[in-house]
């Protein structure tokens, strides 16, 4: 390997502190008012008004220059994939979220064509989520449970289910939270407030994601095993939702059964087929379009339903619902759901949005996505559909079948407006079972996610922990308490490292003005007198206390007992003073003496005295250098912590300086009340090289105040 060219260099230039340098670079002080800021933003001219109304509707700064060329036939046959996609999963969704399965088609048009719209991402597919159909199955089935459909059959003298009534209210609940969650996404975009995404790390959305496909898992065990366990709510509900199924499973329907094996190890085997031919096929088998079709088929012609006793779809009436106002008196029920589903449903949209940006090179609008995600919600649940996001399989499809922007989107949406005017009551003999097997195989990409576990232990043991963690709490404390829960852990694990940092002690690289932990490197040594100290972590309430106590630790000093033996050591002084003093005014009373004003020379002799030392120690530094440099803020314990040290240090003669400020720390000193009449910008430094020799030179300057020290930043050793 060819070794690189090193190329030397030298600069030379006087020592300069924080105050010089504001100086010379001539520092602006200037900062626009509140009112000039308003007054900037609410001003309105031609092109200012262009580009937001383009901001606010991207279909309209897109789409005029939108290529037939090269974009139309990769649109055209990716949005007849994905809309083929779209039917047997949103049927299948629709399930989850417990609401008959024409309205998980329905949440499969709507959203599409308004985030066609208003969305700024060119390849992700927008329509039913496993992840926020469960979430929202658990709303409905809370609000609507079945114990509160139960009526009299006096042909089988029983109780029995009012579907029909159940079905209806829980689609007024669903559209409901759909709406409220829409409404928060709309003022979260509006107030700017895309950076949330920020606390959804990755660790914590696929832990999050893995753990709502379990729930997704036991929720469809119902129709795998064709039986009804009781619904439970709140935590722990999917132990106790197990355990029913469990106590359940000596009544398995066997018709139910049969589908559902042969259903999973059919699609199971396809979906192997699919992968060993996708560099064979332009477009992948529509796998799940070829199985319900193939299921609806036999289950007509067999009768599935009256002779296995096999539960199947049932009525899908044809044609659009008309827009219905959402239930108002439900929102102060769903106000938490609708909350996490806001935040859900945008994190992993913006996740795999960003994903597509950074691949093919342009750029997603946070903010925007917001808004876009908002209105589909919103006005989605003005129409009796359920939450949406992004789903990662069809998005895929979506892409490799060469889409190439959200016209695909909106042709997947014409393609389940088709089929839902006239070909949705063809498959009224779908069993359910079909449906869930759909989900079940589906969950086979999130089921690998668990792979996650060994890989974060070799990379990063915090964020292995993290996702543990929250897949741990998503699974016992349920989706939405369990996202809150996992939020806050995450912001825990932060705080913890902050806590507890790294320190070290640096030291110069030879001939060079870099600096580096002495216990990391072997070429490194300490300056001579001069102790520089580092933490990884800002300082703040949470780790000053314990920044100090690393200081006197990495130093050897105990700052504690050297003052306070100081302090003893000057009150037994004063208390030598006043006995000596005493002492000195009775002596001449007993010799009837008086007192005179000078006294006397022999009698001063006789007084001990303490003497203290004024020079420093040896043993010790001459100087301190805190590098501040990782530190992007200071609170006021902060702040009162740098003034402690500066302070204790220079009582026992070490000088104390900083190193590294940014801008922001500086402010902070200067707004805390750090600088005083005293202590100015003098002992703040740009670089640890300049500090260095400011205490190097410090012995000397003070001899000879109108000696100059300049800097060479390429041969300064010590």
């Amino acid at each position: 390997m060819e070794e690189r060219r090193r190329m030397n260099y030298t600069v030379q230039r006087e020592i300069l502190d924080e105050g010089e340098l504001d100086d010379i670079a001539k520092k602006s002080d200037f900062k626009p008012s509140f009112c000039d800021k308003l007054a900037k933003s609410a001003r309105c001219s031609g092109p200012k008004a262009k580009s937001c109304l383009l901001r606010t509707v991207p279909v309209a700064s897109w789409l005029p220059r939108y290529s037939f060329k090269q974009d139309a036939l990769g649109d055209l046959i990716s949005g007849i994939s994905v809309g083929i996609m779209q039917l047997p999963q949103g049927m299948a969704y629709a399930l989850l979220a417990s609401v008959p399965p024409v309205f998980g088609l329905y949440s499969s048009f709507y959203p599409v064509l308004i985030y066609f719209i208003f969305g700024t991402s060119k390849h992700i597919s927008i329509g039913t989520y496993a992840v926020m159909s469960v979430m929202i199955g658990g709303v409905t089935e809370r609000i609507a449970p079945d114990s509160n459909f139960m009526i009299w059959d006096n042909v089988t003298n029983s109780s029995i289910i009012d579907t029909v009534a159940r079905d209806a209210e829980r689609v007024r609940a669903a559209a409901a939270v759909t709406f409220m969650s829409g409404l928060f996404q709309i003022l979260l975009g509006v107030v700017q407030f895309g950076f949330v995404v920020t606390y959804l790390s990755e660790p914590l959305v696929r832990g999050y994601t893995t753990g709502a496909a379990i729930h997704v898992i036991v929720s469809q065990l119902k129709y795998t095993f064709g039986i009804s366990p009781l619904r439970y709510s709140g935590p722990l509900s999917l132990i106790y939702t197990v355990l029913e199924v469990c106590h359940l499973l000596p009544k398995t329907n066997i018709g139910t059964l049969v589908v559902s094996i042969v259903s999973i190890v059919g699609l199971i085997l396809a979906k192997e087929l699919n992968t060993y031919l996708s560099k064979k096929l332009p477009v992948p088998i529509p796998v799940e379009l070829i199985a319900i079709i193939i299921a609806t088929v036999i289950s007509w012609q067999v009768n599935l339903e009256m002779k296995y006793g096999v539960d199947v779809v049932g009525e899908i009436p044809s044609g659009l619902q008309p827009p219905v106002v959402p239930a108002v008196s439900l929102f102060s029920q769903v106000i938490g759901d609708a909350f996490a589903l806001s935040v859900v449903g945008y994190g992993i949209a913006i996740s795999l949005g960003r994903i597509f940006a950074l691949k093919y090179g342009y750029k997603v609008d946070s903010n925007q996505e917001l808004i876009a995600l908002g209105l589909s919600n919103s006005i989605g649940g003005i129409f009796q559909c359920f939450a949406i996001s992004c789903s990662m399989s069809r998005s895929l499809v979506q892409e490799s079948s060469g889409g190439k922007t959200q016209v695909a989107g909106a042709l997947s949406a014409v393609v389940i407006l088709f089929i839902t005017l006239w070909i949705g009551r063809l498959f009224e003999e779908l069993p359910k079972a079909v449906l869930a097997a759909i989900i079940l195989v589906n969950l086979h990409g999130m089921m690998k996610q668990f792979l996650d576990i060994p890989a974060l232990w070799r990379s990063n043991k915090i964020d292995m922990l993290v996702w543990i963690a929250t897949f741990l709490l998503t699974v016992v404390l349920n989706p939405d308490l369990g996202l809150a829960a996992s939020i806050a852990f995450s912001m825990l694990t932060v705080i913890f490292r902050t806590q507890l940092p790294k320190y070290s002690l640096l030291g110069q690289v030879e001939d060079t003005d870099i600096y580096k932990p002495v216990e990391e490197y072997d070429q490194v040594r300490q300056v001579p007198g001069i102790l520089i100290f580092r933490s990884s972590a800002t300082l703040y309430f949470a780790n000053a206390e314990m920044y100090q106590e690393a200081l006197g630790k990495k130093s050897g000093i105990d700052i504690t007992k050297i003052l306070s033996a100081k302090k003893k050591l000057a009150a037994k002084r004063k208390r030598h003073e006043k006995r000596n003093a005493k002492r000195a005014e009775k002596e001449p009373k007993r010799n009837g003496v008086q007192m005179q004003e000078e006294p006397d020379l022999e009698q001063h002799k006789k007084i001990s005295v303490i003497q203290m030392d004024d020079e420093p120690d040896p043993s010790l530094p001459r100087a301190i250098i805190l590098d501040l440099s990782p530190v992007n803020f200071l609170d006021t314990v902060g702040v009162k912590t740098l003034q402690s040290i500066r302070r204790d240090y220079g009582e026992i003669g070490i000088m104390v300086v900083f190193a590294g400020c940014q801008t922001g720390v500086v402010k902070n000193l200067e707004t805390g009340g750090f600088f005083n009449d005293k202590v100015k910008k003098s002992c703040l430094f740009s670089t640890i090289h300049d500090a260095v020799l400011h205490c190097q030179s410090a012995r000397s300057a003070s001899r000879d105040p109108e000696a100059q020290v300049v800097v060479d930043l390429t041969a300064t050793r010590f």
